[in-house]
């Protein structure tokens, strides 16, 4: 039986993987809420298309940081993809670049960053840090990643801690024992640690390591956005990290429009959280999004048939994504604007 949409890579990748396997996957933080809230808030949204435009020709691609990109939907960042396929990130990246969108490459992937462009030579990838308590290893990563040809910094700022993600507590598992250290030999004995203590002030630190887009990861709230732009950075990823932080937080797409109010078209914005068709991309463009970024999916599609089973998710989400412009009457990404957007009446 063909897999036809996102939902059937999910069913399949559940049957094939172990469950401990599956429960890192899934990993949601406590109760779940924002987790099944960052799919539900998508479905409330309803769309008001445009009729009678000649949709003959319809062009899905844009820009990110200045770089062209197929469609809107790229990788979002996520740990130890070899859980989900043996080549791990290798397959990832490869799947990214045949379909020409960006690749977030984790600081916890389980291949090395060297491997990983080696795979994939002319993809576009962007590297997210998590900073370290240690700055000369935050220094030694950056120029790493520069040298490599990582085109932007991703940097999380939701995740000092980890949230409590009961599945993985109830499996009893050692994560860090998972992960197979990015850094060269003569580094390895040494662990990653995530700061505390990383705020505001400390990004002109990280600034002046790096001519590096720095795009911040993480923010859900207008005061946090308008402070990100105060401080000179270049992109903002809306995401409650997939729902595996703090709970009961809003959903990716609630939070997408205070923030885009609050940055006034100074920096661009992005988002994860929820994206499982073509309607949900168009309905985050709609708001204010510059693209959308897929976490689970991509896993999904990566444990069904490594490389190709991601392709194939991109491409379901890239012509779901053509045909929501169609019959909206959208002809570019362009034209997609808040007016295609009803929201709930309360």
């Amino acid at each position: 039986m063909s897999l036809v949409c996102v939902a059937d890579f999910k069913a399949h990748a559940q049957e094939l993987l172990s469950k401990s396997s599956w429960d890192i996957i899934e990993g949601e933080a406590d109760e779940g809420i924002t987790y099944k809230e960052n799919i539900a808030a998508f479905k409330r949204i309803r769309l008001r298309p445009r009729y009678l435009r000649d949709v003959s020709e319809v062009d899905t691609r844009t820009t990110i940081q200045g770089q062209e990109i197929s469609a809107p939907i790229c990788i979002a960042p996520t740990a130890f993809h070899s859980i989900a396929w043996p080549d791990g990130e290798r397959s990832t990246a490869r799947a990214a670049q045949e379909a020409d969108v960006c690749y977030i490459t984790s600081i916890y992937a389980s291949c090395t960053l060297e491997d990983i462009v080696a795979a994939a030579p002319r993809g576009l990838r962007w590297f997210q840090l998590c900073v370290q308590s240690d700055w000369e290893l935050n220094r030694k990563l950056i120029q790493r990643v520069e040298a490599l040809g990582f085109k932007a910094l991703v940097i999380t700022v939701d995740a000092p801690i980890v949230g409590k993600r009961r599945r993985i507590l109830r499996n009893q598992l050692n994560l860090e024992a998972m992960l197979k250290d990015l850094r060269p030999p003569e580094e390895r004995n040494s662990t990653h640690l995530p700061s505390t203590t990383f705020c505001w002030n400390d990004l002109s630190l990280l600034q002046s390591m790096t001519q590096l887009p720095i795009i911040l990861k993480g923010i859900l709230t207008k005061e946090d956005a308008e402070l990100a732009v105060k401080h000179n950075v270049q992109g903002i990823l809306v995401s409650n990290h997939g729902g595996r932080q703090l709970d009961e937080v809003p959903a990716s797409i609630d939070a997408l429009t205070e923030v885009v109010a609050a940055v006034k078209g100074k920096v661009e914005v992005y988002m994860d959280g929820g994206v499982r068709t073509g309607n949900d991309v168009l309905k985050a463009l709609a708001l204010g999004a510059k693209c959308v970024f897929l976490g689970r999916p991509v896993l999904w599609g990566l444990a069904y048939k490594g490389e190709h089973g991601v392709k194939e998710v991109l491409d379901i989400l890239k012509t779901e994504l053509h045909t929501s412009m169609a019959l909206s009457g959208c002809r570019s990404v362009a034209e997609i604007s808040p007016d295609l957007i009803q929201f709930p009446r309360l």
